[in-house]
This record gives structure tokens, C-alpha cells and sequence, in this order.
């Protein structure tokens, strides 16, 4: 009975561990197209970005939790906005880097996402995403949050359990692209609120008084991990 169970996780290990074969470069390049149709279009994109919002305070607390930090709870707010408390000393580096990893989150998900899939690891992917969510809910602290993990994870859970390869290679296509691209708008959004007088408390303003660093500068910050975790993924996406 032992070996029976060792047996099946071990193919199932082989599985989640094992690559896939890629998908053809039409899928590749629609998913593109459909990742652009929820980012761009502000409509949609007010929707949509609840998933980054998802990305950008879980990148807040697993740094918060890395460098030494209590992560006391995370908030998911219906104008997708958020917040991660953590408890820890109010200054040094750990609270500079758990204040910087919110906006970095996306898209440096998003480029881990990317070498993955140009490793052919779909599957791994999938499930990396899955446990990643689940552990962001045992920290969820309002029922808005909650609700919106689960949903999303639950998705995650049904393609990963249900779905055949052609349409799991898609979804986590689609996924990555959108991270990708969507890493890329809310930096963009927080220099225009900055141009006018808001966001005051933004985290680019948090890390200019953490370390006397012009706001502006951790906003070029922003664009440049974002740009160029684009660049670099979409490179590994597209395989050239």
C-alpha cells in the first residue's frame, strides 16, 4: 500500500514537474491580443485589475514575510485598491523592500511567469499559482478579498484539475501576458495622479520618506522593472 501511494506521488511529482510541449504561435500571439483587450480599454481594465491589485499586495506581504516582518493581514478593495499591514521595525531595508515590492510584483511575476512557460513547465506553473493563492487568502482580512482570491483561485484550481493541455497552455499563456502588460498600466496611472496633486501616500512617496529618494525617482524605478520585465518575457514567450 505504501509503494501504491509513493508510486502515484511520485507520477504525480513527474507531472507537475514535467514539460509540456509548447503551444503553437497563434495561441501565443491571441492570448497576446486578449491580454491587451482587458488591460488597455479602461472599462474593462477597472475589472480586470483586480488581479494585479491581487499581485501587487501579495508581492507587499511575501516580501513583508522574507525579511523578517509579522504580516498582520491583507485588504482587496472594490476600487481595487489595497492594503498590507505588517508589524517590524519602521525603517531599514526590510521596510524599504516590502514598500517597493507592491508595484515590482506584477510584472516580476509575470517574467517568472515567462521563464517557466519558455521551459515548457505549464503545468508546474498552474500549480505554483494555485499555492501561491491559497496562501494569500489565509491572510485575506475582508470579505471582498476574500472572495475575489477564491474566485481566482478557484480558476486556477478548475484548469488545472479539468482542463486539457491545449486549454491549459492557453489560460497560463493568457495569465502571464496579462501580468506582463497589466504590470506595466499602474505605474503609469500613479505618475498621472502624482502630475495632479494625488496619491500623496502613494508607495513611491512611503519609499521617498524610508529613504530620502525623490518620488520620482522610485517611479522611474516602477517603469523600468515593468518595461523590462515586458521586454525580457515577451522575449521567452514568443521564443525568439
Amino acid at each position: 500500500m505504501h509503494s501504491t501511494a509513493a508510486a502515484s506521488l511520485a507520477g504525480l511529482w513527474d507531472e507537475v514537474a514535467g514539460t509540456q510541449p509548447d503551444p503553437d504561435t497563434w495561441v501565443v500571439l491571441a492570448t497576446a491580443v486578449a491580454a491587451l483587450a482587458v488591460v488597455v480599454p479602461a472599462g474593462v481594465w477597472r475589472l480586470s485589475r483586480n488581479a494585479i491589485t491581487i499581485a501587487h499586495e501579495g508581492g507587499h506581504g511575501l516580501v513583508a514575510l522574507f525579511t523578517g516582518r509579522t504580516l498582520t493581514g491583507i485588504r482587496l478593495h472594490s476600487d481595487t485598491s489595497g492594503l498590507t499591514v505588517s508589524r517590524g521595525k519602521p525603517t531599514g531595508l526590510g521596510m524599504i523592500l516590502t514598500a517597493a515590492a507592491g508595484y515590482t510584483a506584477p510584472p516580476l511575476l509575470g517574467l517568472g511567469g515567462a521563464a517557466l512557460l519558455g521551459a515548457g513547465r505549464i503545468t508546474l506553473l498552474l500549480w505554483l499559482a494555485t499555492a501561491l493563492l491559497v496562501v494569500m487568502l489565509v491572510m485575506i482580512r475582508n470579505a471582498y478579498g476574500a472572495l475575489t482570491v477564491v474566485l481566482t483561485g478557484g480558476t486556477f484550481l478548475l484548469v488545472s484539475w479539468l482542463a486539457g493541455p491545449q486549454v491549459q497552455a492557453a489560460f497560463a499563456y493568457a495569465v502571464v501576458w496579462f501580468l506582463l502588460l497589466g504590470g506595466v498600466r499602474p505605474a503609469f496611472e500613479l505618475q498621472t495622479k502624482r502630475r495632479r496633486g494625488g496619491a500623496g501616500d502613494s508607495d513611491a512617496d512611503q519609499l521617498s520618506r524610508l529613504t530620502q529618494v525623490p518620488p520620482a525617482m522610485w517611479l522611474f524605478l516602477f517603469h523600468a522593472v515593468s518595461l523590462c520585465s515586458l521586454m525580457g518575457g515577451g522575449r521567452w514567450l514568443l521564443h525568439v
